[in-house]
């Protein structure tokens, strides 16, 4: 007797494991090269140059000019909407210390630190970091007075200075730059230029700071980019190449005077990538201040960009007022950006760029060519450049895997955390912090993180939080808070892993300083150097369920031989 509709619901759901084992198949493959994709993302490598691993985008500020309230809020306010994390400003020697050692204003007695500490609040409150430009001394430093950007006749004067400057500003203040453009008239004084004497007050500068405070960064003055103009008296000048100043600062001695090299990078009429030339002024000529650098074996030093920027004055401007050439507001804005991404990408070396100049209080008429370096008008209104960096830097991605410094723009602070230079440590430095409270937020993508940390006997715990829950896999504390312990009995520097699988997509990684400690810990101190991401592990290959998808589709095909041949 024949069951013909038994036979055909027998081929009918043997075709199904079949093809369901065939899909099986190309389903687990397919998964397989996804994750082998995903762990094969090539890491960041760390950073071999110092101070590059950094937000880099800033800007220069007058609000030491700017005298109601309002207005430098509203900068600053701008600023950091549009992304902006570091203010230059200066600060006016001939101001905070009129007469030698009293910092007080003569007029009414007041302290002269007032009005600069107001500032510095101001843009700490906003998230941003301060470079400190330290130059303009009082007339009772010098005998000739003609100029005022002249330095003092006894260069301990400043050096004291400085001292005072770093010692009131501690904590607060991370950067000095020591003096400006002192390669050029007016600023070295109605005389020649010269490198040698430059070195010897950065030296004093210098080592007056690090007594102050031993973590301060020092920055050196920034070159103005020129060719050179030579005095009246024979073989010296009253410009000097800045390449010629820099070479002749290194042989008066001055790689142990700074920390960070600054420099000014004027892209004139000529696009970002126009080549570096001796005899041409442009963006790529500080190519040619690092080729100097690494001359003199200073390559783990930094290059930051003081004033940085393409003049955009109107189409009908005097040819002869164009100091640094014109482009249209457009190509401003393109330029400044292409100019930033371009060094990132292909200057290991660069690190902060300090847009000249970010909104001025009426010192530069209209019909000055510095008027139009401007991101904000003088009323507040923005610049097509503006939009273009407020774009740029809110598309700063997320750290990928890779080793990314305590310094890195995925990083973001809240609460008193200080940088402690240390050489031993990668990046040259690291973040330190003991208040309950204090915390650190990390953006990356990737699916495992690690710290590396500063294990001692005075180290504290810090909370852990994955995307604002508890991190998986960690301990947790007496309030049911995942932490890490980094109390040692031993002061080691060591790799800790506090996520293990974070899952697709951007995540928030938060450190927070707790106020209970190990019970063996002699104190409360958090220092992270950097954060380490990886990629999910290298898969192992479904060797099962292949195997178990590949005998269900032989045994469905012997099924569908056998009922074939049963059927003939």
């Amino acid at each position: 007797m024949r069951f013909p509709g038994r036979k055909i619901l027998t081929i009918v759901a043997l075709l199904a494991v079949l093809l369901g084992a065939l899909a099986g198949v190309g389903r687990t493959l397919a998964e397989y090269r996804q994750t082998l994709h995903s762990s094969g993302v090539q890491p960041t490598p760390p950073r071999q140059v110092h101070d590059t691993d950094v937000n880099p985008f800033g800007a220069n500020f007058f609000l030491a000019r700017e005298v109601e309230l309002w207005k430098r809020e509203k900068t600053v306010q701008m600023a950091a909407a549009a992304g902006i994390h570091w203010a230059k400003q200066q600060f006016s020697w001939e101001e905070i210390e009129p007469r030698k050692g009293d910092f007080r204003i003569p007029a009414t007695g007041e302290s002269s630190w007032g009005k600069y500490d107001q500032i510095v609040d101001l843009f700490l409150r906003y998230g941003m970091e301060v470079i400190a430009r330290l130059d303009r001394p009082p007339d009772w430093t010098r005998q000739d007075n003609t100029l005022k950007e002249r330095p003092p006749d006894n260069f301990a004067d400043y050096g004291n200075f400085v001292y005072e400057f770093v010692r009131h500003f501690k904590g607060r203040i991370h950067y000095i730059q020591i003096w400006n453009e002192p390669n050029i008239y007016p600023e070295w004084g109605e005389r020649p230029v010269d490198p040698a004497g430059y070195v010897e007050l950065l030296k004093i500068a210098y080592l007056r700071a690090k007594e102050a405070d031993p973590n301060i960064v020092v920055l050196s003055a920034p070159l103005a980019i020129t060719l050179g103009e030579p005095h009246p008296e024979p073989g010296k000048w009253r410009s000097m190449s800045d390449l010629q100043f820099l070479e002749e600062m290194y042989r008066a001695g001055a790689k142990d005077y700074f920390d960070i090299l600054s420099a000014n990078a004027f892209g004139m009429s000529l696009p970002p990538d126009d080549p570096p030339d001796p005899n041409k002024l442009n963006f790529s000529r500080v190519v040619l201040l690092r080729q100097i650098m690494e001359k003199y074996g200073d390559s783990r030093k930094a290059v930051w960009f003081n004033e940085y920027g393409w003049n955009a004055a109107p189409e009908s401007f005097p040819l002869g007022a164009l100091i640094w050439g014109r482009v249209d507001e457009e190509t401003q804005a393109q330029y400044t950006v292409r100019g930033i991404e371009m060094a990132r990408q292909q200057w290991p070396w660069a690190g902060v760029f300090c847009i000249w100049y970010f909104r001025q209080v009426g010192q530069y008429p209209a019909d000055e060519a510095a008027y139009y370096f401007r991101m904000v008008d003088p009323d507040f209104t923005p610049r097509r450049l503006y939009y273009a960096i407020k774009e740029a830097a809110a598309a700063m991605p997320p750290a990928g895997p890779g080793t990314h410094e305590e310094t890195s723009p995925a990083v973001t602070r809240d609460g008193p955390w200080e940088r402690i230079l240390a050489p031993q440590v990668s990046g040259g430095g690291y973040l330190e912090a003991s208040q309950p409270g204090a915390s650190l937020t990390f953006s990356f993508t990737g699916q495992i993180v690690s710290l590396v940390v500063h294990k001692s006997p005075y180290a504290g715990r810090m909370r852990v939080a994955l995307d604002g829950r508890n991190a998986p896999g960690l301990p947790v504390d007496a309030e049911s808070r995942t932490v890490v312990d980094l109390h040692s009995n031993s002061d080691i520097w060591t790799e800790v892993p506090v996520v293990q699988a974070a899952g697709s997509g951007t995540h928030a990684l938060t450190l927070t300083v707790v106020e209970q400690t190990n019970p063996a810990a002699q104190g409360a101190k958090c220092g992270i150097d950097a954060f380490v991401v990886r990629a999910a592990p290298t898969p192992a290959f479904p060797y099962l369920p292949l195997g178990g998808f590949g005998l269900a589709a032989v045994l469905a095909a012997l099924g569908l031989v056998r009922v074939g041949r049963k059927g003939r």
